[in-house]
C-alpha cells in the first residue's frame, strides 16, 4: 500500500509529464503490460506501445492543461487519486475534479490506471470553440 506522503511524491513526477507534450515521458512511467483507461478510451488500453500512441495524441491535443492532486486515499498495490484539472479550450479553461485509480508493479511501474471524471463542461466547451470557427 501507498502512502499519502508516498503518492504525492510520485504524482509530483507523474503529473507534470501529462502537461508539455512529452508522451515519451510520460510512457515511462508504465510498465511495458499496463492497463490504461480514461474518458476518452473507456474500453481501455493494453500495452506501452499502444499508451505511446494515444498518450501521443492526447497530450499533444491538451499541451498546456494541469493536473494536480487534491487528495491520495491508500489502496492494494497503489492509491486512488483526487484530481484537479484544468483544461484550456480556446479562450477557456475548464476546471474539472476527476478519480484516478493506480496500482504499481513491483518494479515501481504504473501497471493498471484508470481515470474517471465528468466531461460534460468540457465538451460543451469544445462544441461552443469549434462552432465558432464554423461561422
Amino acid at each position: 500500500m501507498m502512502t499519502p506522503d508516498e503518492a504525492k511524491e510520485f504524482t509530483s513526477r507523474w503529473l507534470p509529464a501529462w502537461s508539455g507534450n512529452r508522451p515519451a515521458e510520460l510512457a515511462a512511467f508504465y510498465a511495458d503490460d499496463a492497463f490504461f483507461l480514461d474518458p476518452g478510451r473507456p474500453q481501455g488500453i493494453c500495452g506501452k506501445e499502444q499508451l505511446l500512441a494515444y498518450f501521443t495524441k492526447v497530450t499533444g491535443n491538451n499541451p498546456t492543461w494541469t493536473w494536480t492532486l487534491m487528495e491520495a486515499i491508500p489502496i492494494e498495490e497503489g492509491f486512488l487519486g483526487k484530481l484537479a484539472a484544468c483544461i484550456p479550450v480556446g479562450n477557456k479553461v475548464v476546471e474539472c475534479v476527476g478519480l484516478c485509480f493506480l496500482q504499481f508493479g513491483a518494479d515501481g511501474k504504473i501497471k493498471r490506471n484508470e481515470i474517471y471524471f465528468d466531461r460534460t463542461e468540457l465538451i460543451m466547451e469544445i462544441n461552443k470553440f469549434r462552432q465558432s470557427f464554423a461561422h
